[in-house]
């Protein structure tokens, strides 16, 4: 067994039972463990203690919008998000209470966001363009119109900045493809449907290396 492997069972016997030693880890089934707890004794071993997950498979969750992660939370608990991964390794958090849940997505999104690295040049470039201005010829909209500018999210929707490219590209096509896997997303179903393959890996490329300036300028500094 490979150390991806190993590493996701170990995640997902956590996930399914956790341990009996209070002091170092809680049942992840009782509705008085906080959900801070839970994100670093269960969540960590697949997003990352700080919500920066080194394998795309996971989603980085550091800095993500609030709205955004109790949505997926409530929807993996009631089993109506049903895309592959969903259900491989998030239905089991049916305990979840709405008090966990809401402690959960407080504490991904108040950690510091994580840039991803820089690829292809000349496909970050193509994705920079339809990021900002779309595909008018195919339809599709400018992501900046709900995911902000600088790829920060708005509200329910998602932040985008530095997350892996694999994982987009796997959600647009999810979207593309089949939205009653995902049924909050049935509004990216008319933006993607027209895309290409190549089209989405170019603006998964942008936003997973976007550019540190670009970043800064979203979270300037506290003034002195």
């Amino acid at each position: 067994m490979n150390k991806l492997a190993q590493f996701i069972s170990l995640g997902m016997l956590l996930a399914g039972s956790g341990c009996h030693d209070l002091e170092r880890s809680r049942a992840v089934d009782n509705p008085s463990v906080p959900g801070k707890t839970i994100a670093l004794q269960v969540c960590s071993n697949c997003h990352g203690v700080n919500g920066v997950s080194v394998s795309p498979v996971f989603p980085k969750l550091a800095g993500q919008r609030k709205e955004y992660i109790v949505d997926q939370l409530t929807d993996f608990k009631t089993h109506a998000r049903s895309d592959p991964n969903a259900k491989r390794f998030m239905w089991g958090f049916t305990h979840l209470s709405e008090v966990q849940i809401d402690e959960l997505a407080a504490y991904f999104s108040s950690q510091k966001p994580a840039l991803g690295e820089s690829g292809d040049q000349s496909l970050i470039g193509e994705g920079k363009a339809i990021f900002v201005s779309g595909l008018p010829d195919k339809g599709v909209a400018a992501c900046v119109s709900c995911h902000g500018q600088h790829g920060e999210g708005m509200n329910q929707f998602p932040r985008l900045a530095g997350q892996h490219a694999d994982y987009i590209v796997k959600q647009l096509l999810v979207f593309q493809r089949d939205t009653a896997q995902r049924p909050r997303g049935e509004v990216m179903k008319a933006v993607c449907g027209n895309m290409s393959e190549q089209d989405m890996r170019a603006v998964a490329a942008f936003v997973e290396a976007f550019p540190p300036e670009t970043e800064a300028a979203a979270n300037p500094p506290a003034e002195q």
